[in-house]
């Protein structure tokens, strides 16, 4: 009697748990995920956005180039002292320009839309007329120029967007 009852009680168990597990009435086998978003591939900015050191070095008003970096994704440039003038370069593919317009609005340069060669973008300026980022959107990449005229300032040099929006007009210009 006790077998018996072991194996109705293990077959109702079993019957139970199995209902658990069927479809539906409703026919369907839950939501349907829609496949992630491949992103479309925007043209080739080419290293440091298709500009030469010197043409960098001249447009951002660094003087002599003292250090400067290049890897895959972004250049940099520096000018000669502590805390002085740089400039970057950086491509991003697949990645939301959006983000990077959040990031600059975080640490108090308001972005402003603008367009550059037909391409859309912004541009953002630090409260002290030192430090510009623009950003310029190519389907679903972009490309960022980014200026700062340093700790000592650069009051006569302008305002520094004059200066990065020339470098991005470059870039646009020469997309392979």
């Amino acid at each position: 009697m006790r077998i018996t009852s072991a194996i109705v009680t293990g077959l109702s168990l079993v019957v139970l748990l199995s209902a658990c597990g069927g479809k539906s009435d409703s026919g369907g086998n839950g939501p349907v995920q829609a496949p992630p978003k491949v992103a479309t591939l925007g043209p080739f900015v080419g290293e440091c956005g298709h500009l030469t050191d010197d043409e960098v070095a001249k447009l951002g008003a660094l003087g002599a180039v003292t250090q400067a970096y290049k890897n895959s994704v972004g250049c940099n440039w520096q000018a000669g002292g502590l805390g002085g003038a740089s400039v970057t370069f950086a491509s991003y593919r697949g990645s939301p320009i959006d983000r990077e317009k959040a990031w600059v609005s975080s640490v108090g340069r308001a972005p402003d839309t603008i367009d550059v060669k037909g391409k859309p973008g912004f541009q953002a300026l630090d409260p002290g007329n030192s430090i510009c980022d623009l950003a310029v959107q190519l389907d679903d990449d972009f490309f960022e120029w980014s200026i700062s005229y340093g700790l000592f300032g650069g009051s006569n040099l302008g305002n520094p967007c004059d200066r990065v929006r020339q470098m991005a007009e470059l870039t646009v210009q020469r997309l392979g």
